[in-house]
């Protein structure tokens, strides 16, 4: 399969290609666009970083005024933990962008299983059609197993890459393959660490963003591989991965043995 084709997410009926592009990074609108145009349509946003926003706040309103709305999929976070603030947030996010919902509102930043009262608060707009599906993004792995059994959220944002490979013990084999959630992966780079020259085994290839990128999406749980940029031209050079496809098995050898010393390191 060559990552250029757009793929389910998860059991939604939502299409999404394969490299997400996560707002607050400060990349240009015009960059956004141009990524969006050749199917990079995930996008997420947050309420932190307000000033860096503005750039993502006004790609989402342009595609929305080619009237291409429908083939935009917008997931909003927050990481407010209350009810009241993430009401407040979404409406405020919503009103900026010029939408009228969101596809997804995901939960952020919990390491347990968030509260029945927050859950409750998230279903409610929900059912105000103020947002499509639920998700939830967590550095813990181990949470993830208990809410794919629960049936509430359809969207995880789950960490995983060439050093950090747990979610294959601990999140994959739990996936319900007849009703699977959508998985999107953060932190494909191990924040700069898989990239850089100084961290990686003598003798070894240093891999680039898209090998990372490439390593993640190898694996068949994952839709969405995020992409972070700051500034244009990385996320323009990060858009090669759309031509590109899974790993071969001697490539996956070389990038796990990377990982492998970038992790004990």
């Amino acid at each position: 399969m060559n990552f250029s084709e757009k793929v389910s997410l998860g059991m939604t009926d939502l299409r999404v290609g394969r490299l997400g592009i996560a707002g607050n990074y400060g990349v240009s609108s015009v960059a956004m666009e141009e990524a969006f145009e050749k199917g990079c349509n995930y996008f997420t946003l947050g309420y932190m970083m307000a000033g860096r926003a503005a750039e993502t706040i006004k790609a989402v309103r342009n595609i929305v005024r080619k009237g291409k709305r429908d083939d935009l999929v917008m997931a909003v976070f927050s990481y407010s933990h209350t009810n009241l603030i993430t009401d407040i947030m979404l409406s405020r996010r919503l009103r900026m962008m010029g939408l009228d919902h969101a596809d997804a509102l995901i939960l952020g930043f919990y390491y347990n299983h968030p509260a029945d009262r927050l859950i409750r608060g998230a279903l409610r707009l929900k059912e105000k059609g103020l947002v499509r599906y639920l998700g939830v993004s967590s550095h813990n792995r181990k949470i993830f197993p208990r809410l794919a059994a629960e049936d509430v959220f359809q969207v995880f944002h789950v960490r995983y890459n060439a050093a950090n490979r747990g979610a294959e013990q601990d999140v994959f084999p739990f996936m319900n393959k007849d009703n699977r959630p959508g998985i999107i992966s953060f932190t494909a780079t191990k924040w700069g660490q898989l990239t850089d020259p100084g961290k990686i085994p003598q003798g070894e290839k240093v891999p680039s963003a898209v090998d990372c990128y490439r390593f993640v999406l190898s694996s068949p749980f994952v839709d969405v591989c995020m992409t972070g940029t700051r500034n244009d031209a990385q996320l323009r050079e990060n858009l090669r991965l759309l031509e590109s496809g899974p790993m071969i098995p001697e490539e996956l050898d070389w990038i796990r043995r990377v990982g492998d010393h970038v992790y004990k390191s």
